[in-house]
């Protein structure tokens, strides 16, 4: 039986779990909350990639995101930033919708699943 690696981890949550070769990121949400949906949506992507690297992988081998937006008129903004994001030719599945984030000032949380 493979073993279960757990990053960044507190009493709540991991940040990112590794499972024989597939990783699983918690939702990674932008620092700075004031930033429009272009900041906030190029910040919570720095730190996908910053947990990929940190799990051994990387952007080019997600298998599936999920993209959480509070409001769906942020959607074209942030696919203009994901469009430059994301590796060519290896963009991963993905769903994008709207919910309700934790906090108001938040507009966006991306989750991915990632091959190592």
């Amino acid at each position: 039986m493979s073993d279960i690696t757990r990053i960044d981890q507190n009493a709540r949550r991991s940040r990112a779990s590794v499972f024989g070769d597939l990783v699983f990121l918690a939702g990674q949400i932008a620092d700075d909350a004031s930033l429009d949906i272009a900041g906030q949506t190029r910040e919570a992507l720095a730190k996908v990639d910053d947990m990929l690297a940190r799990a051994g992988t990387d952007k080019s081998r997600i298998l599936s995101a999920q993209v959480w937006l509070s409001t769906m008129s942020d959607y074209d903004a942030m696919n203009a930033v994901w469009d430059t994001w994301v590796v060519p030719d290896q963009t991963p599945s993905r769903c994008c919708g709207k919910v309700e984030l934790a906090n108001p000032d938040w507009r966006i949380e991306v989750v991915v699943i990632a091959a190592r």
